[in-house]
């Protein structure tokens, strides 16, 4: 079984769009099944807004600019060290709603599948995937990111 938490931001209860925490980690969960990730893992997911995104991406990747999502893995050499048996921890995920606002609307669908959209590309990037290895990588990782939406009835409009 998975362990999937999804944190929303305390300064974003009250949003007029609400946050489909349900569904983010439905996305989640169609990434690591697609990926046959059969062994427990655990990751989280933090909806939060852009000032806090912009200082997470200018702290650990030296981008002075908010993001739509950011992911943190588990990039120890040799890994995370668990105790034998113990869930593998997978990483964590930092999603910028505003920026999963904005990009719903500029590509014409839903504000709960863009906020999905941006999960399933974090876990994609804690597996591993990275588009900006190139345009072979990229095109991999949004034939990935498709069919977990399409699964989820969360096709573009």
């Amino acid at each position: 079984m998975h362990a999937i938490e999804v944190n929303l931001a305390d300064h974003l209860e009250g949003h007029a769009v609400p946050v489909d925490t349900a569904l983010i980690e439905q996305a989640v969960a169609r990434i690591l099944q697609n990926e046959g990730i059969a062994e427990a893992v655990e990751l989280s997911v933090l909806i939060t807004d852009d000032a806090h995104i912009h200082e997470l991406n200018r702290n650990f990747r030296g981008v002075d600019a908010p993001t739509d999502v950011l992911s943190f893995g588990d990039t120890a050499e040799g890994g995370f060290v668990s105790a034998p048996g113990a869930t593998h921890y997978l990483g964590d995920i930092a999603i910028s709603y505003e920026r999963a606002l904005a990009q719903a609307a500029e590509y014409g669908h839903s504000e709960q599948r863009e906020l999905a959209y941006l999960a399933a590309h974090g876990t994609l990037h804690l597996l591993g995937y990275d588009h900006e290895r190139g345009p072979a990588a990229a095109a991999a990782m949004r034939t990935r990111e498709e069919a977990a939406m399409a699964a989820l009835n969360l096709t573009r409009l």
